[in-house]
This record gives structure tokens, C-alpha cells and sequence, in this order.
């Protein structure tokens, strides 16, 4: 896969002057990034085949600021880079330091999902206005490209939360208004909708585009298993907006499969130069300064013999140690599920839909439903079945904390937002006490939006 050169003007004032946003493609040469004006009539297969590589690569640029800001904020991980105490002291809220425009190194959780949603508008704009492809095949890219889409919608709008976020950003000279979180769920639940319908429109056959291994090696180079994809994606939404019924629904129709292997789904790939390494690898016991290590909470709060743990916790010989404000933080673990750089990437799995129709179940009263997937997950995890009490409140409990070790650092920042669906985000639930930190509930608007609404309003 062409690594995607990304430019963006992070001055508001350039943005203003030169009429660039965050919401503009600008890859000159770059055949996987054209210009809209070169595709947008009559554009060949290998076009719109470039288009969509661009599209995979730009899907897996969210993966490390939003895994390491996220997971940071939910205390599922530090990470700890001695380069720049920014890293530390911003991103923990060290001495009551809060989530500003001027927080350090975050805007890429806003820039990159909008950069992919840009690139599969220019997807669908393109496969819509050629006469090189069949209708069928025509339903099948534009449906991928707008799943791709809604699941980077859905990142910024975990990431902004209350702020509210833009959804229509195809003119982006005129990009339209803040929506409300709940409206904007709402319509990134039109958008995954009219994909699947397109999709289910798509044909029955192979994808007619090449994807990469991360799609086609594990199960989903067909169109009715993106369709799944979809669905698994309209689950996790559905639990977000609190759909209980809506959930189980999607997850029946995605690639949900109670007794199969926790692990399936699809992923972001990597490779050496011209590619990108995968950005969650470390080398185990390295002697380095940078190093994103396990949250001593988790690791405190381990049961017995559970063998995520021991799948994905590596304990180093010497601890990783940086100090910043005065204030020492040490990892003695770190994260151990990627073999090698190249490694591929799992950015849904079968498990969190297990996990979905546990809790969907929970909230809807069938008690004995949701007790068999948590014991499915709990006897993967070798902790035996599930034991405690069986109210509503119990059992979700139980599955926050199978959650917490499940999706432990996978990339989306799972820990925060469930943390903050449930209204938990406090003191108790995030141990704030050795990096004597702050507990965010969203990060900021960037600032240069804040300029750019000044600006049109006074046009």
C-alpha cells in the first residue's frame, strides 16, 4: 500500500488566507490521492482501484493518536516518550492542565478520520459518475466506501463528544454546521443504513476492487462479508445510542458467531518503506525512553490466571520511567500482541460483538442470553463462568470489566467511552493517582474551526 502524504494548515489564519480546511485533499503525484476534478467524470478501473487503496490507507491513519490519546485518558496504557514531556503532561492533565485547542498532538484524532471521510466521498463520486463499472458493482464500492466513512464519522464524534460534530463536509469551501452528538449518531446510522442497501445491491460475488490481506486474508473479500462489516459497525453505534433491540439486530447480521473464534474480523495492514510500520509495535525489552506500557491499574485489577493477560502483557526486565512536572510514572509492562512490525492489525473482532450482545442483552432483561456470552468470554479467558449476581446492574459491571480486558488498547479507545457512556468517568474508575492527572470527558474544538465559524459568520 502508497504510504498517503497528508498536508494541512494547522494555523488558522493560513486556513482562512488560502481557503485550505480540514476537510481538503492535498496529495500532488500521489496516484492513490488524486485531485477531485481528475476522477469525478468518466474515471478508469485503475482510478477508482487507486481511489479506494487511498481510502485503505487513510482508514488506518486514526489508529495511534486515537489508540495512545484514548487509552490514555481511560488509564488503560501510558504513553511514555521522554523526547517531550507533552506527551505526558498534556495528555494525563498534569497539574490540572485540561483538554484545550492547545493540547498537544490531538488534532490528528479530528484530521485524520475527516481526511478518509474526503477520500470516500471522492470514492463514491467517482465509481457514481464512470461508465466502466456495472450498477451492481457501482452499489458494491459506493456501500464500502460509506461504511469506511460512517466508522471515521463515529471516531470524531467519540472524540468531541458534547461539541458536537460537522457531517456534511463535501463542499469544503461551505462545510455545513456543528450537529449535536445524538443527531449526529443518528445520521451516521442513515449513512451505515444506505450502505448496507447499497451493498445488498452489490451482488453476491467477490468485491470487484482489490483490497488489501487485511480484508481479503481474513474472510471479507466478498460483498455480502462487508456487508457483515457493516452491520458489526451499526452494532457498535447502536450500543453508543443506547438501541439495546437495534444492537442485537446488527449483530445478528454481521459476522457475530457465539462459538467461533474471538479473534475474527478485518485489519489495517502495514509494511516496510514505502508502507508504514503498524504504530502499536514495540520491541519487547528494548532499552528506550518511548514506550507505550500497560496502566498499572489494569494490571492491579487482573483476576487470576486470565490469559489475556499473559496474551498481551510482556513483563520487561527493567521498567520504562520518565519524569515530567516533578512527577516520576514507570511501566514494568508492555503490550506483547504484535510479533512484528509488519503485523497486521484487528480493528474489529468477533469478540467485542460478543461483548455487544452480552450488554444489549443485560439492558434488556434476558438475564440467561447474557450470561452465555459472558461466560463465552470469561472461559476464552480461562477464568471460568460467571458466578456473581444476576440484576441488570451486576451484570453490566461484569461486562465493563471483561471490555476493560477484551479490548484492552485496541484501536478506538474502548476503556473512555465506556467509562463515559455509563456516567463513570470519576475518580473511582480511573486511578489518577500516580501521574496526578485530570479525568477528560472530550477533548476541545480545534481552534482553527472556532476561526473558521468567526470568520463565515462575519462575511
Amino acid at each position: 500500500m502508497k504510504k498517503t502524504r497528508l498536508y494541512l494548515s494547522m494555523l488558522a489564519g493560513l486556513m482562512l488566507l488560502n481557503s485550505c480546511s480540514f476537510f481538503e485533499l492535498e496529495a500532488p503525484n500521489d496516484p492513490n490521492n488524486p485531485s477531485l476534478g481528475s476522477v469525478s467524470q468518466n474515471a478508469s478501473r485503475t482510478q477508482v482501484q487507486n481511489l479506494i487503496t487511498g481510502l485503505e490507507s487513510r482508514h488506518r491513519d486514526y489508529v495511534f493518536n486515537v489508540t495512545m490519546l484514548f487509552g490514555t485518558m481511560g488509564r488503560e496504557l501510558w504513553y511514555l516518550n521522554a523526547s517531550d514531556p507533552r506527551w505526558q503532561t498534556d495528555w494525563l492533565g498534569m497539574n490540572n492542565r485540561t483538554a484545550n485547542a492547545n493540547m498537544f498532538n490531538y488534532l490528528p484524532t479530528y484530521t485524520n478520520p475527516y481526511f478518509a471521510i474526503r477520500q470516500g466521498l471522492t470514492v463514491v463520486d467517482a465509481v457514481r459518475n464512470t461508465n466502466t463499472f456495472t450498477d451492481q458493482e457501482k452499489n458494491a464500492v459506493s456501500g464500502f466506501a460509506k461504511t469506511i466513512m460512517a466508522y471515521q464519522y463515529l471516531i470524531v464524534a467519540m472524540g468531541q463528544y458534547e461539541n458536537g460534530i460537522r457531517m456534511n463536509v463535501a463542499d469544503i469551501q461551505n462545510p455545513g454546521p456543528f450537529v449535536p452528538l445524538p443527531e449526529a449518531l443518528t445520521q451516521i446510522r442513515q449513512l451505515l443504513d444506505e450502505a448496507n442497501t447499497e451493498l445488498a445491491n452489490g451482488g453476491t460475488g467477490n468485491f470487484p476492487l482489490r483490497l488489501t490481506s487485511g480484508f481479503t486474508a481474513n474472510g471479507f473479500n466478498t460483498v455480502a462479508s462487508l456487508r457483515q462489516l457493516n452491520r458489526a459497525i451499526a452494532a457498535r453505534l447502536a450500543v453508543y445510542r443506547q438501541d439495546w433491540q437495534g444492537a442485537l439486530e446488527a449483530a445478528n447480521a454481521s459476522f457475530y458467531n457465539a462459538t467461533g473464534n474471538l479473534d475474527a474480523g478485518p485489519a489495517h495492514t502495514y509494511g516496510a518503506p514505502p508502507d508504514q510500520f503498524n504504530p502499536l509495535f514495540f520491541v519487547l525489552n528494548a532499552n528506550v525512553t518511548t514506550m507505550m506500557v500497560v496502566h498499572p491499574s489494569v494490571l492491579r485489577d487482573t483476576l487470576a490466571n486470565d490469559a489475556r493477560v499473559r496474551a498481551k502483557f510482556f513483563r520487561r526486565t527493567s521498567p520504562v520511567s520518565v519524569t515530567s512536572d516533578g512527577t516520576p510514572l514507570s511501566g514494568q509492562y508492555q503490550d506483547r500482541r504484535f510479533p512484528l512490525n509488519t503485523s497486521e492489525l484487528k480493528f474489529f473482532r468477533n469478540e467485542e460483538l460478543v461483548l455487544i450482545v452480552a450488554e444489549a442483552n443485560a439492558q434488556l432483561g434476558n438475564t440467561q442470553a447474557a450470561l452465555a456470552a459472558i461466560n463465552r468470554i470469561r472461559t476464552a479467558a480461562g477464568v471460568g463462568n460467571y458466578t456473581g449476581a444476576t440484576t441488570r446492574e451486576a451484570l453490566i459491571d461484569e461486562i465493563l470489566f471483561q471490555r476493560r480486558y477484551s479490548l484492552w488498547a485496541e484501536p478506538w479507545g474502548h476503556r473512555w467511552i465506556d467509562l463515559r457512556r455509563y456516567n463513570r468517568l470519576n475518580a473511582q474508575n480511573v486511578d489518577v493517582t500516580l501521574d496526578r492527572g485530570s479525568i477528560f470527558r472530550q477533548l476541545a474544538r480545534p481552534q482553527a474551526e472556532i476561526n473558521w465559524d468567526e470568520y463565515v459568520l462575519t462575511r
